[in-house]
């Protein structure tokens, strides 16, 4: 193959040559090729000509990245061959979000993090209250007797839940990893629930071997995890070869389930309907320790560190990865233009009740914490429990036609 491509070059050298070209410039356009057996012919350019056009973006990772910082880390690979540019597609190709502030920016595996740091310590710091990578560290707290008042009024809040994702250490994030390495994760994973019992006993489906029946069963509770159409998913290369060693697991009482190889190597969820937040933490901890147990008995770790917590695919989710959410009714509340600003101070945030990219429509929405990173699984849990119950509390005031206030903004501690 080496010998065509010197041949190709040849070629063009003569061809040059013939037509009054003359050395100097021949060897420019020589010098924009890269050649090496079994990779073919690469066209060159400088860091500026490869910058892209950030100038309408508005997720994080296009208010960090700057030129200089760009043509600093866009040849650097990661020991999996994980690169900038792959780091940033996703940013790229969605310029923004119309509900919340993106990040823009994936890791492809643990070793993103340090070797493109100069762009995600930033991007880090501006999604996670200030939080620094370089100058703290995070605190992992699974002791769920911790939570206090942690039952919701159900006349207002229908269903509560509580995930997280986790990560193998040494094999690459769904963004970067081969089929071979997607497959390790499915069955080191498989393997460790099939070890659960008493109440975390259940079954796994795969995806790809799940009969219709299973399928329609699972729609209908809400739990399947489809095809990814979000843009922010599939521009980040998280769609590949699907459905090989993606599936589902869930307990005998539905209240526990791990997503396997969708946007992180695991999601653990624990879920029901009604508002017993506390019940809910307590199976999502029981369960997540017992998993994590199992895994080391087999010889695997999760990834995590002290600066960074426990590691995953978006930035966003770094540390606990925790996202405790409850999906409430608040027709008054919903109508009062305080609302995001009470939102704001109490460090959560609100979606449509359909996921991440569904619009806040009606009355009803899910209402879950903001931050992450730099506060531990309780404190984040407590938080959601305490700023709901102000919320429901705001609503049961309006009712009575009562005034409200924006209380004070919640201070890291």
């Amino acid at each position: 193959m080496a010998g065509v491509f010197s041949r190709v070059l040849s070629s063009w050298t003569n061809i040059m040559s013939v037509i009054g070209v003359g050395t100097v410039a021949t060897g420019l356009l020589l010098n924009q090729y890269q050649v090496s057996a079994g990779t073919g012919v690469r066209k060159l350019y400088p860091p500026s000509a490869e910058y892209p056009d950030l100038r309408k973006h508005q997720n994080c990772m296009a208010s960090h990245l700057t030129p200089a910082m760009y043509a600093k880390l866009c040849d650097k690979r990661t020991p999996g061959g994980y690169t900038l540019d792959q780091a940033i597609q996703t940013g790229v190709d969605n310029p923004g979000h119309p509900f919340i502030k993106t990040v823009g920016c994936v890791a492809g595996d643990e070793e993103s993090y340090e070797v493109f740091a100069d762009l995600f310590d930033p991007v880090i710091k501006e999604r996670h209250n200030g939080y620094d990578p370089r100058t703290m560290t995070h605190t992992t707290d699974l002791d769920a007797s911790k939570i206090r008042s942690g039952v919701f009024d159900e006349r207002y809040v229908l269903s509560s839940r509580v995930r997280t994702g986790r990560c193998i250490r040494g094999l690459s994030l769904p963004p970067a990893c081969t089929r071979a390495e997607r497959r390790e994760v499915e069955r080191v994973v498989v393997d460790a629930l099939n070890g659960l019992r008493g109440e975390m006993a259940g079954q796994y489906f795969s995806l790809a071997n799940m009969t219709d029946q299973e399928q329609q069963q699972l729609i209908d509770d809400h739990f399947l995890f489809d095809k990814p159409v979000s843009p922010l998913l599939t521009c980040a290369g998280m769609a590949r070869d699907w459905p090989d060693a993606r599936g589902i697991w869930h307990n005998h009482q539905k209240t526990f389930l791990v997503w396997v190889n969708e946007e992180d190597h695991t999601r653990v969820i624990s879920m029901e309907k009604g508002g017993n937040m506390k019940r809910v933490f307590e199976r999502f901890c029981h369960g997540l320790l017992e998993v994590e147990r199992l895994i080391k008995e087999k010889g695997w770790e999760f990834m995590w560190n002290k600066r960074l917590g426990y590691i995953l695919t978006c930035p966003s989710n770094l540390g606990t990865g925790l996202r405790a959410g409850v999906h409430v009714n608040l027709p008054r509340l919903a109508k009062d233009p305080r609302f995001n600003q009470i939102l704001d101070s109490l460090r959560l945030q609100k979606r449509g009740t359909g996921g991440v990219d569904s619009a806040t429509t009606g009355t009803t929405f899910d209402i879950s914490n903001l931050d992450r990173l730099g506060r531990s699984e309780v404190q984040l849990v407590q938080s959601v429990i305490d700023g709901v119950n102000y919320l429901i509390e705001c609503e049961k005031r309006l009712e009575r036609g009562q005034s409200i206030t924006i209380p004070a903004p919640t201070v890291r501690k």
